[in-house]
């Protein structure tokens, strides 16, 4: 298939609509806007997720139309207040945004929606919503955390020195962040950026059994969960390959709507 835009905001009204007549699957970035440790932007997650939501879209192109939504950059991130810096919005909030992004995308005639999300602290919320969304909507809504697959893959654990899972502000995000370049990492700070205690191979925030709401202040004083003084450009080259790669292939194979 020849290669096409893909990125709605670039394109034209009718163009848009020439896509959901081609029954189009919409990607949706969201993420966050929240502290990232002494290192790391804000705007950490958004700038991650839109990376990597442009990469799996690419690749999908190859098999299957694909339009990527313009990024939700905010969502919950009240853990995140103590730092500063930081935008959080209520569920009830997230809710009625991701429902009237929703109806738009319906509005316009597509069919197929998948929610690609980069911040942990809107997973819960997400498993929620796409039931709802769905049925208020109408839409074949799914979503994904975009370290999902890659993570259960075994890709970071290969990668990583210090970590087999992302974390936050962390060795896998700030490498990442150095692949893109862009002056993104702050590395006179990455002396600081490492979590007092950490340990090699502690879990992932993304598996715990149980949960418990904490504030990052309250186990971190950088800000940071993890350790990203190992980080590097080429470890996020290949974690940003890897994780494009394992959704791709997920949506090129018609998952998950053709379950």
């Amino acid at each position: 298939m020849t290669q096409h835009e893909i990125e709605w905001s670039r394109m034209t009204a009718a163009e848009v609509n020439a896509l959901a007549k081609q029954d189009a699957i919409v990607l949706l970035p969201v993420a966050s806007t929240e502290q990232h440790g002494p290192h790391l932007p804000t705007g950490c997650d958004t700038i991650l997720t839109s990376e990597i939501v442009l990469r799996t879209a690419r690749l999908v192109q190859e098999d299957h139309p694909v339009i990527v939504a313009p990024a939700v950059w905010t969502g919950l991130a009240q853990h995140h207040v103590a730092f500063g810096g930081t935008f959080t919005i209520s569920f009830a909030t997230y809710h009625a945004l991701l429902r009237d992004i929703v109806q738009s995308i319906r509005d316009v005639g597509f069919k197929k929606l998948l929610i690609v999300n980069g911040h942990g602290g809107n997973i819960a919320a997400l498993n929620v919503l796409t039931e709802e969304l769905t049925r208020e909507t109408g839409l074949r809504v799914a979503a994904t955390t975009y370290p999902v697959l890659p993570q259960n893959a075994g890709d970071y654990a290969a990668i990583l020195e210090d970590q087999p899972y992302l974390q936050h502000a962390c060795e896998a995000e700030t490498s990442m962040l150095m692949a893109l370049g862009q002056g993104y990492v702050r590395e006179d700070k990455l002396v600081d950026a490492y979590q007092e205690g950490y340990r090699k191979g502690d879990h992932s925030p993304l598996s715990d059994p149980i949960g418990l709401w904490a504030s990052f202040k309250d186990f971190t004083a950088s800000g940071v969960r993890g350790d990203a003084r190992r980080a590097s450009a080429e470890k996020g080259e290949k974690l940003l390959d890897a994780t494009a790669r394992r959704l791709a292939e997920k949506l090129s194979a018609g998952e998950p709507w053709n379950r």
